[in-house]
């Protein structure tokens, strides 16, 4: 009987110091992790800075009387905000549109050539390059994460994360910091390496419903279809499916891709909860005057105190511009949340092109 209770009691004793030890061995795996996936940039909000060679050059960006400032900003929809010395801010709620700006002035500054015609034509031109550098940022993404043998179309959707905010988070760079912490997590816990793979995968993909824009849906539902359609791998698709917990975790990977994402998305500093209501707001000011027969384009400034919608002439005319107007903020005053006032400026313009004979 004696010898049984002392089995027992030693039994105990082990089995409470060997939790101590695991609890001190998972935080210190964890803590090594985040040291790990610590990453080097800081994402930016809404604002792009460009540095300029000399005073000339911000003198041909101003253009005379300021029309070449006005011209870009209509193309655009980018305010265009001069800092003392050599030096201007792009600055823009929509990340994806002030990087299109951000690209076409850098090629406007190098070509010299800098005028409202030439402008509009360099603005179009980058749009039309948008897949493109989707390519480019997805292959950068990806190559951060080790991962390089994704399939194109999801290889440009990944290149989507580098213009997606999450509460002030940049999608691009807290899958990156989130890929390392998963990564290291799973070679510490001494998983095989077709798992750490697809802890590798389901990391990277995990948001990827976040930048699925022609569907509807949740981020994970949407997520779970595009991998299937891809045929992604059973636990890396179950990962993403589970990442929030809508589902009972089904393997170490889906647990992992889990602990990784909320260590990311919780650390100081790394989120920012009011740039999303500022982004969500903005986007609703828009969307409100969109939402009118004939209107082309809508651009939001000055955190939404100003905005400027661009009609489209044959559908608008002259006397229907002041009604449209007044419709737009009657909608803003009921519907849009903002502090202070709204201008609202309606802009119909008609041109008339022609191109002479070839002598």
């Amino acid at each position: 009987m004696d010898v049984a209770q002392d089995l027992a009691k030693r039994l105990e004793q082990a089995e409470q110091e060997f939790k101590l030890k695991a609890s001190e061995l998972a935080q210190d795996i964890v803590i090594d992790a985040m040291l790990h996936g610590a990453t080097d940039y800081v994402a930016e909000y809404t604002i792009s800075t460009i540095t300029l060679t000399s005073d000339s050059v911000k003198g041909s960006i101003i253009g005379q009387g300021g029309r070449n400032i006005a011209a870009f900003e209509k193309a655009t929809g980018v305010e265009i905000e001069l800092e003392e010395g050599n030096s201007l801010r792009l600055s823009s709620f929509d990340s994806l549109r002030r990087e299109i700006a951000r690209r076409s002035l850098e090629i406007l500054i190098r070509d010299g050539r800098i005028t409202p015609t030439r402008i509009e034509e360099v603005v179009a031109h980058t749009r039309t390059q948008m897949d493109a550098i989707l390519v480019e940022e997805g292959r950068k993404i990806c190559s951060a994460c080790g991962v390089y043998n994704l399939h194109p179309d999801l290889v440009k959707i990944i290149g989507r994360y580098r213009f997606r905010f999450s509460y002030g988070q940049n999608l691009g760079i807290h899958t990156i910091e989130e890929t390392k912490i998963g990564v290291h997590i799973a070679q510490e816990l001494g998983l095989s390496a077709p798992d750490i793979e697809h802890v590798r995968l389901g990391c990277l993909l995990h948001d990827i419903g976040k930048v699925v824009t022609e569907e509807e849906g949740t981020h994970v539902q949407l997520g779970v279809e595009l991998l299937k359609k891809h045929g992604l791998p059973e636990p890396v698709v179950n990962a993403v499916a589970e990442h929030h917990e809508d589902k009972s975790f089904s393997s170490h990977v889906s647990r992992i891709v889990w602990v990784a994402d909320a260590i990311s998305g919780s650390r100081p500093g790394a989120r920012y909860e009011p740039h999303d209501a500022y982004v969500k707001r903005m986007q609703t000011i828009e969307d409100i005057a969109k939402s009118f027969p004939g209107v082309a384009e809508v651009f939001a400034f000055q955190a939404g105190r100003d905005v400027r919608v661009m009609v489209r002439p044959d559908e608008v005319s002259d006397s229907d511009l002041t009604i449209l107007v007044a419709k737009i903020r009657e909608r803003l005053e009921k519907e849009a949340q903002y502090a202070g006032q709204i201008k609202i400026t309606a802009v119909r313009e008609v041109r008339a092109t022609d191109i002479t004979k070839a002598k």
